[in-house]
């Protein structure tokens, strides 16, 4: 079951997971490909969803539940956040980094 799979990843790995999902509704953004755009989005969301889920990190829940906002905010161009594609990147790429080692 991917629930449990997914509450036995450390958050780095967590993170990391959803950070893929949202470079590729980036890539779909900007090539206009809605499809997978919104694949990829409603992936991103199911996977912060876990997270949410993972008692683990009750603690983080704040700053995991503002980035569910950020996703949404991007996904639906509102510029409510104003996040920036860079700053996504910014934001996921140390996960990327350290799930990887």
């Amino acid at each position: 079951m991917i629930k449990d799979k997914w509450h036995k990843m450390s958050l780095a790995e967590q993170m990391g997971n959803i950070g893929s999902e949202v470079f590729r509704l980036i890539n779909s953004k900007e090539k206009s490909d809605l499809k997978n755009a919104q694949s990829s989005f409603i992936r991103a969301l199911e996977l912060i969803d876990l997270t949410i889920e993972d008692k683990r990190w009750k603690g983080r829940l704040f700053e995991i539940l503002r980035l569910r906002e950020v996703i949404f905010d991007f996904y639906l161009d509102k510029k409510i956040y104003n996040v920036s594609i860079k700053n996504l990147k910014k934001y996921f790429i140390p996960f990327a980094l350290i799930s990887n080692q």
